[in-house]
């Protein structure tokens, strides 16, 4: 039985480096980053305020809340700038064939 918690997103080259793309995946809203040609993702709401991240800005592995400038790191979830206190919940990434999936189990 294959893996229904793995869901394909985009082929790699829509996400450029240093960039980051919103989808919702089975329900969930998501936000994939490209950090040096290495894919993360995250949930794209912030934890503070419900505002979307995507909105923000990407620099290095921090993604930076448009509202109050929160901060969160996109390879670990964790929030380090606040008034971002509670960190995103993050999904593993698969690259296969050039194609960009997310596991969101």
């Amino acid at each position: 039985m294959p893996n229904t918690s793995i869901y394909p997103v985009c082929d790699i080259q829509d996400i450029p480096e240093g960039k980051m793309k919103s989808f919702n995946v089975s329900g969930k809203d998501l936000l994939l980053c490209n950090v040096g040609n290495t894919f993360y993702c995250v949930d794209n709401m912030c934890t503070h305020e419900d505002a979307p991240l995507y909105l923000g800005c990407l620099k290095g592995e921090e993604i930076q809340c448009s509202l109050h400038g929160g901060r969160f790191n996109v390879v670990t979830g964790k929030a380090t700038v606040e008034p971002a206190e509670i960190s995103l919940k993050t999904y593993k990434t698969i690259i296969d064939k050039k194609q960009l999936f997310v596991d969101v189990g």
